[in-house]
């Protein structure tokens, strides 16, 4: 008689529904460390349940990851935690001149920088409803039963999120409009022109650089000013669109990518800036060659 222990079949169950639920959490929290932490503490509720009355595991599970995600946003506020682990998100980068890129419709694969920082600007609730709802096609009552709300207040704040995203999406005059303050930015970094980055800079703007070494945020106009030098070394490549976004990619003597800028641009102020300069995480990204 073998010596191999039988299987845990409660075990096996959750690891079924393991990436599904990891994929909920990440495109919620926005965070990898974050989605994989919400996932443990799902498996330690499920460990510590009679599985034998729960009538639909992969239901019970996604509340349960649901819950969790949204006591963290809590917790922290409207803003995902950013934490120094997650690489960068994937992106679709296309030079200006070149064709246009689609527009962004398809949520379920991946999350760019361009959802996640229309997702950052989301309540709790609306974000996790419009997950849940809009991208992973959970019922309405299902994720009433996490927020406490009935189906048609649930059904309501989904709306609300979506009209949010989708007012999000820029027409082609405001991006045209968007790249004239990037223009201005750009300048002011290459010459040293503290105030002038001031001017274009919202004073709670967010610039996130993806290194080497990891993830790195400064927040505030001034802080971010100070070290517009990351944006001055590229001012020299070519505007390009990251993820509908305005942006800069600029490349090394070499040919090789040197960096990829997305900034987000409200009310003529960038108030999101997101810099890649890891060399390995620029290998990794579909990126157009230099001209």
């Amino acid at each position: 008689m073998s010596g191999t222990q039988p299987a845990d079949p409660v075990a096996e169950a959750f690891e079924a529904h393991r990436d599904r639920l990891t994929a909920v959490a990440h495109r919620v929290l926005g965070s990898h460390a974050d989605a994989d932490d919400a996932v443990q503490e799902a498996w330690l509720r499920l460990s510590r349940q009679d599985a034998g009355t729960i009538d639909n595991l992969g239901g019970w599970l996604t509340t349960v990851v649901g819950r969790i995600s949204l006591d963290l946003l809590r917790s922290r506020g409207t803003r995902p935690a950013l934490s120094f682990d997650d690489g960068p998100p994937e992106v679709t980068v296309t030079l200006d001149d070149g064709p246009g890129p689609e527009e962004l419709v398809a949520l379920g694969d991946s999350v760019g920088l361009a959802l996640l920082t229309v997702l950052d600007s989301l309540r709790p609730d609306e974000r996790l409803a419009f997950v849940l709802h809009d991208v992973f096609a959970v019922p309405h009552g299902e994720i009433g039963t996490i927020l406490g709300k009935s189906a048609d207040a649930t059904k309501m704040l989904t709306s609300r999120a979506r009209r949010k995203v989708r007012t999000a999406r820029r027409s082609e005059g405001e991006r045209q409009q968007q790249r004239e303050v990037v223009g201005a930015f750009m300048a002011a970094a290459r010459e040293g022109r503290f105030e002038r980055l001031l001017e274009v800079l919202h004073p709670e703007v967010e610039f996130t650089v993806h290194t080497a070494e990891g993830r790195f945020v400064t927040i505030g106009a001034t802080e971010v000013a100070g070290r517009a030098r990351v944006a001055a070394a590229s001012a020299l490549g070519r505007a390009a669109t990251v993820d509908g976004l305005p942006g800069i990619i600029a490349w090394n003597p070499d040919g090789t990518p040197l960096s990829v800028l997305a900034f987000v641009v409200t009310d003529g102020r960038i108030n999101g800036m997101t810099a890649v300069v890891d060399p390995a995480a620029l290998a990794r990204m579909d990126l157009p060659a230099p001209a």
